[in-house]
């Protein structure tokens, strides 16, 4: 297994901001509390916006009044003009005048719908579940909404599931793209390949996730390819920002041997054991490391699992001394 370093990151954030402008009236909900979809967050005072909508309302009544008369008149001209009582231009100006209070109809009707929608923005709703921030604004401020100027409300970001990106250099990404499961070989994110999480304060890797997205280029600054992993948080304990680690296969499977870290000593990069042979004899092996399971490091090469490794009073040890083991 191959660890990086990394952040966590919301895979939804959202800044919360009114779609209508007036005096906020009202805050419903708790500093830093757990908000649900379509909860309500915030209310804007709404009696403009039910004036409005009442005068709307208003305007269709007389806009239908009108259309309703109009289209009398059509039909008592039809009659006429067929008699020659009436002439073709004025009968033609009924006619005109029937289908223009039908728009006007309709022009109302949509008048009225954009003031509803008005009215009910008035109640600003949570438009997913996730934690939400402190509120922006006190109540009695005056608001502006429904612009990109918009006066910002809260920040809500979700949290079950949640993103964990970390960078993976060149040299591993070649490397992961020669395997045979390849983690990071584009076309195979469908596989959901399993990815080990664990916080700073975490012994082991026990959050268990998948390869969720890999970036499309090499960032040519820091020759990193971008990766995530996703993770189920249905505690909650996971938030954006959250530094943490992550395992993800880094070749095919093998045989490994377990050591204890005290056992293994280092030379400036060079890792290595000492050893005893029959005759009593000591000798350095170099040996190339794994991660830790349950405890025990992983020694991915040089030991071969029937050797006498030095676990204790390594202080004393030297290269070709003599020593009485004790197994």
């Amino acid at each position: 297994m191959d660890e990086y370093t990394g952040r966590f990151e919301a895979n939804e954030k959202i800044d919360v901001r009114a779609r209508v402008g007036g005096y906020l009236e009202s805050v419903h909900f708790t500093d830093g509390a757990i908000i649900k979809k379509d909860q309500l967050l915030f209310a804007i005072d709404p009696r403009p916006y039910q004036a409005a909508l009442n005068e709307a309302q208003a305007a269709i009544i007389a806009a239908q009044t009108k259309a309703d008369y109009a289209a009398n008149e059509f039909k008592r001209n039809a009659n006429l003009v067929k008699s020659g009582s009436v002439s073709q231009g004025n009968f033609d100006e009924k006619r005109q005048q029937q289908d223009q209070t039908i728009a006007d109809v309709q022009a109302a009707k949509a008048a009225a719908e954009r003031a509803r929608l008005d009215l009910e923005f008035t109640q600003v709703k949570a438009p997913i579940t996730g934690k939400i921030s402190n509120k922006k604004v006190s109540e009695g401020n005056l608001i502006t909404g429904g612009n990109e100027s918009a006066t910002l409300l809260a920040i809500i970001v979700s949290l079950d599931p949640i993103y964990f990106y970390f960078d993976v250099d060149e040299q591993n990404y070649l490397k992961y793209v020669r395997l045979a499961n390849g983690y990071l070989k584009p076309g195979e994110l469908e596989d959901r390949k399993p990815v080990f999480a664990a916080l700073m304060d975490d012994k082991a890797f026990n959050r268990k996730g998948y390869m969720d997205f890999i970036d499309n280029r090499i960032d040519e600054g820091t020759g990193t390819l971008r990766a995530r992993g996703l993770f189920e948080n249905h505690d909650f304990i996971l938030l954006p920002g959250l530094f943490g680690r992550i395992r993800i296969l880094g070749q095919e499977p093998y045989q490994g041997i377990l050591l204890l870290d005290e056992a293994i000593m280092t030379d400036q990069s060079r890792k290595y054991g000492y050893l005893v042979d029959e005759a009593g004899t000591v000798s350095a092996r170099t040996i190339k490391l794994g991660p830790i399971i349950d405890g025990l490091r992983v020694i991915r090469e040089g030991l071969q699992g029937d050797e006498s490794v030095i676990v204790k009073g390594l202080q004393r040890a030297r290269d070709g001394a003599k020593v009485n083991s004790q197994k």
